[in-house]
């Protein structure tokens, strides 16, 4: 299993109590579908290794997990390290919601300016996410934000947007020369 195969889910953060209990992390909106989870990947050294565990108990984005067939010295060399599983694991999203790596490849339509290209990759940056669009080699930024994003269309492979006034013009270089 590659990375590329896999979303990442969080990481384990620390070691609980004497039995080799670990403290996970889960970075995820809702934590307790992962309840019934019983096995992720861990990355180490570049690798994914395969783990089976069970959570104890929940709390937040924080868990508590036992470790199968590991004694807790071994547990410990986990800290710290990535916990990934298998993209068909995510939970089905609908309507306007998607994940990044679903939306790669889609036409991006905006009610004013039409089609603006192809959705190449969703930049993940601190403040918010962009999308980058590219059309006849030109970048255009798009924010990633429910305001901007008007329906995404699975089917037609096409997410339909609102950009800022005046933002794909900048882009283009079709402003309007007066201002």
């Amino acid at each position: 299993m590659q990375t590329a195969d896999c979303f990442y889910l969080g990481r384990v953060t620390k070691p609980w109590g004497t039995k080799g209990q670990l403290v996970l992390f889960l970075d995820v909106d809702r934590p307790e579908d992962y309840l019934g989870l019983d096995s992720a990947f861990v990355e180490v050294k570049g690798q994914l290794v395969p783990h089976f565990f069970h959570i104890d108990q929940l709390n937040g984005n924080k868990a508590v997990a036992t470790f199968e067939e590991l004694t807790a010295e071994q547990a410990q060399t986990l800290v710290g390290r990535e916990l990934y599983l298998p993209l068909d694991l995510l939970p089905k999203l609908e309507g306007n919601k998607f994940y990044f790596h679903e939306v790669t490849g889609f036409r991006v339509v905006d009610e004013e300016r039409g089609d603006i290209g192809t959705l190449e990759q969703v930049i993940e940056y601190p403040a918010q996410p962009l999308f980058q669009v590219m059309k006849n080699g030109v970048e255009i930024l798009i924010p990633v934000i429910d305001q901007v994003i008007k329906k995404v269309d699975r089917e037609l492979k096409t997410i339909f947007i609102a950009a800022p006034k005046g933002l794909i013009d900048l882009y283009l270089g079709e402003f309007d020369k007066g201002c």
